[in-house]
């Protein structure tokens, strides 16, 4: 039976991981699996404004990619964005999880809500492709950790174990 944590700017990831396994048992659907994702993350770890996804697309310029937005929990968000722009852009392009401090730092940041002042981006791979990313935002300057980034990433994987993409 899945029991959320209590919110916490220090998670549990193990458990984390674990409760995603739960949330997720039974159900490989993309969308709903994605839904439950961003809830569970938003739910459990202490100080965001926004998580949720960006799903890869062809673009509307007819060439290349673009992100997406799909299930997230917070504010609205920028609907679309296109490869290499922002931290969103640059993590599916890099493919790699990118974790900013101080996202107005960051060049070229698309400033969604302007409350957010960190920002860790992880990328969504299976089967060597790219499905999109997650996309979390903090309030707190510095909010993410090298504990963050191996435990959410951990996080994600375990959805994408658990998710048909």
């Amino acid at each position: 039976m899945h029991i959320n944590p209590e919110r916490s700017t220090r998670p549990d990831y193990d458990l984390l991981v674990r409760q995603v396994v739960s949330v997720l048992e039974g159900e490989r659907d993309l969308t709903a699996n994605a839904s439950q994702f961003s809830a569970l993350v938003y739910d459990t770890i202490a100080d965001l404004n926004w998580a949720g996804f960006y799903l890869t697309v062809p673009s509307k310029k007819g060439e290349g990619q673009d992100l997406l937005v799909g299930p997230f929990q917070g504010k609205p968000a920028c609907a679309r964005i296109p490869f290499g722009r922002g931290v969103c852009g640059t993590t599916a392009v890099e493919r790699k999880t990118i974790v900013v401090p101080d996202v107005h730092a960051f060049p070229g940041h698309i400033a969604c809500d302007s409350a957010s002042a960190s920002e860790i981006v992880i990328p969504l791979i299976k089967d060597d492709k790219l499905i999109g990313v997650f996309d979390i935002d903090s309030p707190t300057p510095d909010r993410f950790s090298d504990e963050d980034k191996a435990g959410l990433e951990a996080m994600v994987q375990a959805f994408l174990d658990g998710t048909d993409c």
